[in-house]
């Protein structure tokens, strides 16, 4: 379908939201301790949402009990460790460098489709997997591709690469085998589902660190905009725009999440971007215009 005004602000809107989220948990470093910022997300998210949802799932409670192992498979992918590995590698990582890698999640996907789940690919979408592969490397390296040979990575880099095989297998998941479900109460039931996934991890970290959360005023701001904003605003921006324009143009929106978090690091955290950035974006951008070109090649 075409894509008019109206649905180009509702897919810009997901990739804003998320980078402001990334940004947020980097504020909140030393003031929440991660596990504890992932699960207080989901837990306000799932009390904001419930008075909406929960006659709709009182009315579709047969097909989640029918799809009850699906569910227990992308609650706690999806919900659960994504959110959770995103707010650890925050931690050591920045939100610029963090969102340059999840920007190269059609990548993961399409690698994992071709091994695991039979889908076909093209030459071209290797060279493109390429391209956002080196795009990631070079983010990792931070600029100097000797960094990469000496192992002198930042840890969260690998955590958000950790991070984006969840999303790719959640996402497989979610394409090959999605409940038959309208948007709340499925995004309800992955909510809750990831929440008992991340509550024991929650409990292990206040039993091994010492961190505690520091309450003010800006760590319940900061979580309150996590709840409402890439929780809950963002995936039913996203559920419409699908359902408007189909799965393939969103990609490219989503791509403007590492663009905004450049902007918001520099307004907010003083963290300029560096000519490196741009060029990691250049390749990713580029290998997954490469990746989702329709034809042979």
């Amino acid at each position: 379908m075409r894509l008019d005004a109206a649905t180009a602000a509702l897919l810009t809107a997901p990739p804003l939201f998320w980078a402001g989220n990334a940004v947020a948990a980097r504020l909140l470093v030393g003031e929440v301790p991660p596990v504890a910022l992932s699960l207080a997300r989901w837990v306000l998210a799932l009390a904001l949402l419930l008075p909406f949802a929960w006659r709709a799932l009182a009315e579709h409670r047969a097909a989640l009990a029918r799809h009850w192992r699906i569910l227990l498979a992308i609650g706690p992918l999806g919900v659960g460790a994504y959110n959770t590995l995103q707010y650890l590698a925050l931690q050591t990582s920045t939100p610029v460098a963090t969102s340059l890698i999840a920007s190269s999640s059609p990548v993961f996907i399409l690698a994992l489709g071709a091994l695991a789940f039979g889908e076909r690919t093209r030459p071209a979408q290797w060279v493109g997997a390429a391209l956002s592969i080196a795009g990631v490397a070079l983010v990792m390296a931070r600029g100097e591709l000797a960094n990469l040979a000496q192992l002198r990575l930042v840890p969260g880099d690998l955590i958000m690469l950790v991070a984006n095989l969840t999303w790719t297998l959640y996402t497989w998941l979610l394409r090959r085998h999605r409940p038959d479900l309208p948007f709340a109460p499925l995004l309800l039931a992955q909510i809750a589902v990831g929440l008992v996934a991340i509550a024991p991890f929650a409990a292990l970290e206040a039993a091994l660190s010492p961190a505690r959360i520091q309450w003010s005023a800006g760590a319940v701001a900061a979580m309150l905009y996590m709840a409402v904003f890439p929780s809950l605003l963002a995936y039913w921006c996203w559920d419409v725009g699908i359902r408007r324009v189909g799965a393939v143009i969103p990609v490219y929106f989503a791509n403007l999440t590492p663009v905004f978090a450049a902007v918001l690091s520099a307004w907010l955290l003083a963290d300029t971007p560096r000519p490196y950035h741009l060029t990691a974006l250049a390749l990713i951008l580029g290998g997954i215009q490469l990746a989702s070109r329709t034809g042979r090649g």
